[in-house]
């Protein structure tokens, strides 16, 4: 699954536990007609993934929905759901173009002048 929008704010690396547990929560807001702030986190590893990422920024990431269940003290069960990311890319990147190719010429540059006669731009040998 994948999620994409505008990075609203990119959160600091949290450490949690004796074990090292890294977390990292990124907030993107959907651009619809009704735009959503979605909030994603990164775990372990992935974390260093946002290193490079800026509010502001379009990004697609790339998203794993995560449930779980939980039995309260009292006997209760609760669920909790969380998204997690895997991947995350800058659009603005992809979307721009490529630095090596020439821009394309309008289409009225291949237009014959207008004061050729018909013979004279007519280069077929028969």
């Amino acid at each position: 699954m994948e999620v994409q929008g505008k990075v609203k704010m990119v959160g600091e690396t949290q450490t949690f536990g004796n074990n090292g547990f890294r977390k990292r929560e990124v907030v993107v807001t959907t651009e619809e007609q009704y735009p959503q702030h979605i909030m994603v986190e990164f775990v372990q590893d992935k974390c260093d993934l946002l290193n490079s990422v800026q509010v502001g920024q379009s990004v697609k990431i790339g998203i794993n929905l995560r449930g779980r269940e939980w039995v309260n003290p009292q006997g209760e069960t609760k669920y909790f759901n969380s998204i997690q990311g895997w991947r995350i890319e800058n659009l603005q990147a992809a979307a721009a173009p490529d630095a090596g190719m020439p821009p394309v010429p309008p289409m009225d540059a291949f237009q014959p002048a207008d004061n050729l006669n018909e013979e004279d731009h007519d280069d077929l040998p028969f």
